[in-house]
């Protein structure tokens, strides 16, 4: 039976559906020295949103904790996924095993002089590093970027370029995040800051976790 719409090219169907912002765009033709990012949340944000992983739009996760704050944008890589390459390397560089890929889209972090007002956007970003995190067992990898041409911090071009609070405010903010109020354990840990040859790497592995889990899911579908 046929899926299309009568009257309509395939091409053409991207102007009548707003496109997935995980599945339906594009990470970018010059990945990793530049990407498109979907951003969720801005520093202003008091609430946590997410993206809703089955219908594309933005989910109202959760309140922030006590006053914490993420201090840049914060987002995901399209047509990414963390799971087995991005797992194996994690455990190469943490000396751990029987990790996971938290299977979910490769976040990012974007740094930038402008006030952004509002989630749920399309930016072009930099990668110059990232931040080795594990969510218990899982990793959970954070691309740290700068937006492509922004005036004040366009310059930087490596983690190193980073000032220390900024970087330890971010680290701060992610190995407390998900902490509920009277935690004893925090729930999430490491946090070690490496530089933008890893970051590359991570992108790489996300890219073909993604290809490869899809692939494979799409592939056994009866249609």
């Amino acid at each position: 039976m046929s899926r299309t719409i009568p009257g309509f090219r395939e091409t053409s169907l991207r102007y009548v559906f707003k496109a997935h912002p995980w599945h339906g765009v594009s990470i970018g033709p010059d990945v990793p020295n530049i990407v498109t990012a979907y951003i969720e949340i801005v520093p202003t944000d008091t609430v946590k949103y997410e993206l809703d992983k089955e219908s594309g739009l933005l989910l109202l996760d959760r309140p922030q904790r006590y006053s914490n704050v993420c201090p840049s944008l914060y987002g995901l890589l399209p047509q990414t996924y963390c799971g087995n390459r991005v797992a194996q390397y994690c455990m190469m560089h943490t000396g751990l095993t029987g990790l996971t890929g938290d299977g979910d889209p490769l976040d990012i972090c974007v740094f930038t002089e402008k006030t952004i007002t509002h989630g749920d956007l399309l930016m072009k970003a930099r990668p110059i590093g990232g931040l080795r995190l594990l969510d218990g067992d899982e990793a959970d990898d954070k691309i740290l970027a700068v937006m492509s041409n922004d005036a004040a911090y366009g310059h930087w071009q490596d983690v190193s370029d980073i000032p220390a609070q900024l970087l330890q405010r971010l680290q701060h903010y992610f190995l407390t995040y998900k902490d509920a109020p009277g935690a004893l354990r925090p729930r999430c840990r490491n946090g070690e800051a490496y530089g933008k040859s890893e970051a590359y790497e991570v992108i790489k592995r996300s890219q073909e976790d993604y290809f490869d889990y899809f692939c494979n899911l799409t592939s056994s579908l009866p249609f």
